[in-house]
């Protein structure tokens, strides 16, 4: 069936994952829609949670929108948590005050393990239904990206049964009991790559995998436990829908060691953060990929003048831009909640008039 989704007015941002010409470098942000925001807080507030925000489409919709109607960004994100899969599964997750995130039940044993299984058939709906009211409520503005964490960043929330600093828990079964974590990383790729795929079916128009926590793994170890089942998700991926390429995108945190590696995966595009740069990953990879990113996030704390010469080191540590390369401008990682609003109002504005120089079809 044809979509009876509106024709899209701006494809800057799916044309710069697939390296196809640009007039300019387009730009969203990790976290768009999140606490700096005002208007978000309030929809919050009204929602009564964070889960009551999230499994509703009604109130996702709206703080998907939000930075869109003050921003001129070229892409919107879905609003959701990339813990909804674990949830679906069974382990009960919680919002602690001040906390984060946390399972009742993690996965702590062999039995445990054993019984795991991937999420029934309807479990993640209110989520599909979100990607669907979003993409007809942005009616053609910009693309919607769909997301899910990575099978590895999943487990370590599964295991540790909340955040950890030094993944104790995690690792401690990765070393000791590796069957038990291949079992985890195993059901949850297959997992992830249906859950993508039904976002995809649903509206989504690109993809993106959060590796989170990749970069918490040694070397050789990362290989084996994160990249090998992202490598699994992507194969398994849809990679073309209602008539159009859906690009993904990869990012592992603290990745930059293993960047090579990662463009091999089968991503259209790999997100880097603060610590490589851009134009060093650009040779390394040989334009084989389009590049994501990747300002630190704190330098919002800054003032409009040098936020604009470090959006203009970005640029220019990216170059300029020739057949094949593409480049989407994001932060390192998320924004803070504690970002002044005014100063992504300036990032935007010069990422869109700054890049133009770097463009051969741009003014």
């Amino acid at each position: 069936m044809p979509s009876t989704f509106a024709p899209l007015k701006n494809d800057t941002f799916l044309r710069a994952l697939l390296r196809q010409p640009t007039d300019y470098t387009p730009l969203w942000l990790m976290r768009q829609a999140g606490r700096y925001l005002p208007e978000y807080n309030a929809t919050r507030k009204r929602a009564g949670s964070f889960l009551g925000l999230a499994k509703n489409p009604d109130y996702a919709t709206e703080v998907t929108l939000q930075p869109l109607d003050r921003y001129a960004l070229d892409a919107a994100i879905l609003f959701s948590d990339i813990l909804t899969v674990p949830d679906a599964m069974g382990l009960g997750l919680y919002f602690a005050e001040g906390e984060g995130p946390k399972f009742e039940r993690p996965l702590r044993d062999e039995a445990a393990v054993a019984a795991l299984r991937e999420p029934e058939p309807g479990s993640l709906q209110y989520v599909f239904d979100a990607v669907t009211q979003i993409r007809t409520a942005l009616n053609g503005r910009v693309p919607l990206i769909g997301f899910s964490g990575s099978p590895w960043t999943l487990a370590c929330y599964m295991v540790e049964g909340g955040g950890s600093d030094d993944f104790r828990t995690v690792k401690t079964m990765l070393y000791s009991r590796p069957d038990l974590m291949h079992r985890i990383l195993s059901v949850n790729a297959a997992s992830v790559a249906k859950y993508l795929n039904a976002q995809i079916e649903a509206g989504a128009q690109a993809v993106m995998i959060f590796d989170t926590w990749g970069g918490a793994l040694a070397d050789g170890v990362y290989q084996k436990f994160s990249l090998h089942y992202m490598n699994e998700v992507i194969r398994g991926l849809k990679r073309e829908h209602d008539g159009m390429r859906i690009p993904c995108i990869v990012f592992t945190k603290g990745g930059g060691l293993w960047l090579e590696e990662i463009a091999d995966s089968g991503a259209d595009a790999v997100g880097l953060d603060w610590t490589v740069n851009l134009g060093k990953a650009r040779a390394r990879t040989a334009d084989r990929v389009a590049l994501q990113g990747n300002l630190d996030p704190n330098v919002l704390f800054s003032g409009p003048e040098q936020i604009r010469q470090e959006v203009a080191a970005v640029l220019a540590a990216y170059g300029k831009h020739g057949m094949g390369s593409g480049h989407v401008f994001n932060l390192g990682h998320g924004i803070s909640q504690y970002t002044p609003p005014d100063a992504v109002t300036v990032l935007v504005d010069a990422v869109h008039e700054v890049s133009r120089r770097y463009h051969a079809t741009g003014g």
